[in-house]
């Protein structure tokens, strides 16, 4: 009920309010550290006062999301409930044509983040974006067969995408995984390097092997290269091929060539999905050589049926110090 400029939420059980609460009444206060007023917890209540109209609407939204989320067995990390309260509300604000096209109207932030979260057969748990543009980038993956993440160190944008494709491989709906990076070499070429094909280029495939394993159980992921669902393609390997009904992540793609960029997009076959991560910041390319991811977003962003997410340094969700040197590294760029 509500009275005068406060809110209350009555909840059926003690278990279920210490759950929604946190250890210490962490999660209110983090949900109090940005809505504003003052929030308490007595007997089986949670009352929000002094936050205003909009502050009662949005405590509601994020009240009715995280006992959905604990109902259903989980913990929300301080993460994902700082992200939720901080949102607007309404993903139809989204400010580009693709954004808009990707996603439907939604009445809460709720609903909104609820729909944007993946959950993968047999994995550790759900993974649910930490931002608006986050699950964005997660709602455009579902709805488009060729996807681009632009964004910088720490943003999410590899991890999501591996995310992303194990729920999709592991629940029947693609017959493979595919992995592929550049390689661009420093000082050690790879015909020098020691093993067959696969571990020659299995550094370079690290991260998307580390996200893998922050997702599901070691198990898995063994079972999945026996079984030959996971595949390590070098690009460079990759001319003449059809991918059909496989999910594809190129990573590291500021680091294509025009020619390897043009080379890889025209591999997807039937009933496949490509997933495309970069970051423009970081490109190791000679000099004079073009990046392909840059060409692709230059001439390729008006394409229908593609779609261009794009992260930034406020999306970074690694250690916060990562941001700080981001932002510090951007304005030393711009005094040179």
């Amino acid at each position: 009920m509500e009275l005068d400029d406060s809110i209350t939420i009555v909840l059926d059980n003690h278990e279920l309010l210490s759950s929604v609460c946190g250890a210490n009444d962490g999660n209110l206060k983090l949900i109090e550290s940005v809505l504003g007023g003052r929030i308490t917890a007595r007997g089986n209540e949670i009352r929000l006062q002094g936050a205003g109209p909009n502050g009662r609407e949005r405590f509601k939204s994020v009240m009715d999301n995280l006992i959905a989320v604990v109902r259903d067995g989980e913990q929300p990390s301080p993460a994902y409930i700082r992200t939720l309260a901080s949102a607007t509300g309404i993903a139809a604000a989204a400010s580009d044509t693709s954004a808009r096209e990707a996603t439907p109207v939604y009445e809460t932030s709720a609903d909104f983040f609820r729909d944007a979260m993946i959950q993968i057969p047999h994995g550790f748990g759900r993974v649910y974006p930490r931002g608006r543009n986050q699950a964005l980038y997660v709602l455009g993956m579902r709805s488009h067969d060729i996807s681009f993440c632009i964004g910088p160190a720490g943003t999410g944008k590899t991890f999501l995408a591996v995310a992303e494709s194990l729920r999709l491989v592991l629940a029947k709906e693609a017959r493979k995984l595919v992995l592929t990076r550049p390689v661009v070499e420093a000082g050690e070429s790879l015909g020098f390097l020691p093993g067959d094909l696969a571990q020659k280029i299995n550094p370079y495939l690290r991260p998307l092997y580390d996200a893998m394993e922050a997702l599901v159980p070691f198990e898995v992921i063994r079972r999945m290269e026996e079984n030959h669902v996971i595949e390590i393609a070098p690009l460079a390997y990759m001319r003449g091929r059809s991918l059909n009904n496989a999910v594809v992540i190129l990573d590291e793609a500021q680091n294509t060539t025009k020619e390897q960029m043009k080379m890889f997009l025209t591999r997807i076959g039937e009933g496949s999905r490509a997933i495309i991560t970069g970051d423009i910041t970081q490109i190791d390319l000679p000099r004079r050589v073009d990046s392909g991811l840059m060409h692709a977003v230059s001439i390729l962003s008006d394409v229908e049926g593609l779609y261009f997410a794009y992260l930034h340094t406020g999306d970074v969700v690694r250690n916060p110090l990562i941001k700080k040197i981001i932002q510090a590294y951007d304005k030393q760029k711009k005094t040179e």
